[in-house]
């Protein structure tokens, strides 16, 4: 279906009860939906925000168009939780509905002050011209849940010698200064990101670009994030238009990081080489926050722009990955899933053997919705790995070749398609002679974290409802291994 313009700024308020129960109905027949990932009730989620803990719940919001599976115009919605697990729709925190958001209510994020939530967003509007003034707004929640706007910009213009891609801010509080770094493109057609400081969260003083090394990097830098992990400053975003290199950047668009401390007072960075966050078919746009002991924690959108996903006939796209620790360790970042995650495992089983250029299932090693943890020691195998969600036609097969040392993640047989314009397999180099798959699989995705967190893939999957084998294999010569699964959900 091709949505019309109108069709995409039409509001949920505008619509009739009996349409958005027909919408709902649609949805909910829908075989891939989740199981316990965030998932809209209906249209598209994307990008994460506001991810926040304030008044003893985590409160994450994220963008939201509910009248169908396209970015038409945006609302915040609110879900929170106690356990970073169990998850609590409570409904819409932003409508666009106002002057200063009248096309979309843009992505931003969250910071406590004086005892509420401060939420700081851009607010897409458009002149008749259709040109985008996008402006920069603050919305606050009280302990009661209630979420009111303030009726002015706190930065209502885009500075001079940038474009009207201006958005995403994400506020930290440093030295009693608040700060905002910005997404931005550059009127030259190049991506970078700016910092504005305040002493209050409604004064704010446009301080200048950073300066980095990557000053060709992209055509648009979007989600920006900074923070530090034990003093160690890391500087996340999402670059749009690189172009693939080896087994690097080969989505649409990217996510990534770069190790440096960020002088608020310069607005310099001197830092690492840019890296991927995840090496998947399916992230982007991940927002982190600090947990109330320390853990700085990760959420991304499983998803990506200007995609088409198997959902989309069903009038819905997208969820939010599991929530993961950040932490830096011998120099690389690494990314676990949060120890709560263990709450949701069911009845657990084990197996081990010993593969010799075979493929080998094991009793009650089946299912749609799990966690898997799989170790092997390869002694002289090519390769090794898991097939996961398997019938006789179809499956999602993780691989690792130890002949040429990459890790491989194949979509190919995986049941209906994703957008494939970008190919269906996805891989990284490395190099071990023992390799653990520690798997969340869901209803529609795969999260794998290799490694104790070195490397991690993300990926929405879709295949038929029967699929559900699991299969492990070693090919030519041996490799021994190790499983534990648990079940998740019913």
């Amino acid at each position: 279906m091709q949505w019309t313009t109108e069709q995409r700024y039409t509001r949920i308020e505008d619509i009739s009860e009996k349409d958005w129960k027909e919408l709902k109905k649609q949805v909910d027949r829908s075989p891939w939906r989740q199981t316990y990932h965030i998932q809209p009730e209906t249209g598209l989620l994307n990008d994460p925000n506001g991810f926040s803990f304030y008044n003893g719940e985590y409160h994450l919001f994220y963008q939201w168009f509910p009248l169908g599976p396209v970015h038409g115009i945006k609302y915040w919605y609110h879900t929170k939780s106690k356990d970073l697990v169990h998850w609590e729709n409570a409904g819409i925190a932003i409508r666009p509905n106002d002057e200063i958001d009248s096309h979309g209510a843009y992505s931003g994020s969250g910071i406590e002050h004086n005892g509420q939530l401060y939420l700081m967003y851009t607010g897409n509007t458009r002149d008749e011209q259709w040109v985008r003034h996008p402006k920069q707004n603050i919305a606050v929640m009280d302990e009661q849940g209630i979420i009111k706007k303030w009726e002015t910009p706190v930065i209502d213009h885009v500075p001079d010698g940038y474009t009207d891609h201006f958005r995403d801010p994400k506020v930290w509080k440093e030295n009693n200064t608040f700060y905002s770094i910005i997404g931005a493109q550059r009127i030259d057609k190049t991506g970078c990101a700016v910092l504005y400081s305040s002493p209050d969260m409604k004064n704010w003083t446009f301080k200048g670009e950073i300066q980095t090394d990557l000053p060709h990097f992209g055509y648009m830098w979007e989600c920006p994030d900074y923070f530090t992990v034990d003093g160690q400053g890391i500087f996340v975003f999402s670059p749009q238009g690189i172009a693939p290199d080896g087994d690097q950047y080969h989505n649409i668009y990217q996510s990534g990081y770069v190790l440096g401390n960020l002088d608020v007072q310069t607005q310099t960075m001197q830092h690492s080489e840019f890296h991927e966050l995840d090496r998947g078919f399916d992230f982007y746009a991940p927002q982190t926050m600090e947990a109330p002991d320390g853990r700085r924690i990760l959420v991304g959108w499983m998803g990506l722009p200007e995609m088409a996903y198997p959902t989309d006939e069903h009038g819905w796209a997208h969820c939010l990955t599991l929530p993961r620790e950040i932490t830096i360790e011998n120099g690389r970042l690494m990314q676990r899933p949060v120890r709560e995650l263990k709450n949701l495992r069911g009845i657990k089983m084990e197996a081990s053997a010993q593969l010799h250029d075979e493929v080998k299932t094991f009793d009650s090693f089946s299912g749609t919705a799990f966690e898997l943890v799989c170790s092997f020691e390869i002694q002289d195998a090519d390769s090794c790995g898991i097939e996961i969600r398997v019938n006789e036609t179809e499956k999602t097969v993780i691989t690792y070749d130890a002949i040429h040392q990459r890790l491989s993640l194949d979509r190919t047989y995986s049941g209906a398609l994703a957008d494939s314009e970008y190919g269906t397999v996805r891989s990284c180099f490395l190099d071990t002679k023992h390799v653990t798959f520690h798997l969340f699989v869901d209803s529609s995705s795969l999260e794998l974290f290799v490694n104790d967190g070195l490397e991690v893939f993300t990926s929405r999957i879709f295949p038929s409802e029967d699929c559900t084998g699991i299969r492990f294999f070693a090919k030519g010569g041996r490799a021994s291994c190790q499983a534990v699964k648990w079940t998740i959900g019913g």
